[in-house]
């Protein structure tokens, strides 16, 4: 038997003698099935060819990301606390390296995730550590696996850590969740934000999408909604959710300046 991967998205679904017949995430419009078809792997071949790389990006704050890429190519954060760790998004290796620098960094005592297209092998990270799994019940149908490790958390806010708080902010799935760090940037606070607030080329803007391989667009008001929703919060940095997208400084500004245009032109006002 064997937990197979989805090779487009990354998602793992339970043991079987044979892959499933599709892949429901990826024949939903805001991913895809390649034009070659749905295509599979198993976790052990998937190590056997590829690896897992570490970045530190300031104190208390690793990523990893899978090498050569995978799947979406999404990497994960490790936010290293003092009340416990923190994995924010997933990655679908999870390989005996990754397992000995996690453990000797402490651990993970908590997993969230940003959306469903993350989700990948989240129930054998929280097997290998012991954590809790935390997902927003918006997105509930979109699990492909059980596990006991899974908490459903409902309304606009959880607070999993002090200073580190998952806010529902919607757009790209109803449950789109971002996680708010106050202790990030020197106690100026970061936003690990996924792609449901996507940092663009240069650092300067963000987007918002339906669908990105699609480039299928948000409503106004639901971009008006994220940033609402984001408004009352501190932080400097923005953390994407892939390599080099990081915005330093000015993340409030640039998030409001970016909504705002984003609005303008759904409305005609070029």
């Amino acid at each position: 038997m064997t937990v197979f991967l989805c090779t487009a998205c990354g998602t793992a679904y339970p043991e079987a003698a044979a892959p499933p017949d599709a892949c429901p995430i990826c024949q939903d419009e805001r991913q895809y099935v390649p034009a070659t078809g749905q295509a599979w792997t198993g976790r052990e071949a998937l190590a056997q060819g590829h690896r897992n790389a570490w970045r530190r990006h300031e104190p208390g704050l690793f990523s990893v990301q899978t090498v050569p890429a995978f799947a979406i190519n999404q990497r994960a954060f490790l936010l290293v606390t003092p009340h416990g760790n923190i994995l924010w998004d997933c990655i679908a290796l999870l390989d005996a390296a990754t397992e000995a620098l996690v453990h000797g960094l402490g651990g993970i005592r908590a997993i969230a995730i940003s959306h469903p297209h993350y989700y990948t092998t989240m129930q054998d990270w929280a097997a290998a550590f012991g954590a809790t799994l935390h997902l927003h019940a918006a997105d509930r149908d979109w699990i492909m696996r059980p596990s006991p490790a899974l908490r459903l958390w409902e309304g606009e806010t959880l607070e999993l850590a002090p200073g580190a708080t998952l806010i529902r902010a919607g757009g790209h799935f109803p449950g789109g969740t971002v996680l708010h760090w106050a202790q990030a940037a020197e106690g100026a606070g970061a936003l690990l934000a996924g792609d449901i607030v996507q940092v663009a080329p240069g650092a300067r803007r963000v987007s918002f999408q339906w669908s990105y391989p699609n480039m299928l667009p948000l409503p106004a008001d639901a971009v008006r909604r994220i940033a609402a929703t984001l408004a009352p919060w501190r932080y400097e940095r923005i953390y994407g959710a892939f390599a080099g997208q990081e915005v330093l400084r000015d993340g409030p500004g640039i998030v409001a300046r970016s909504a705002a245009r984003y609005v303008e032109l759904l409305d005609g006002r070029m």
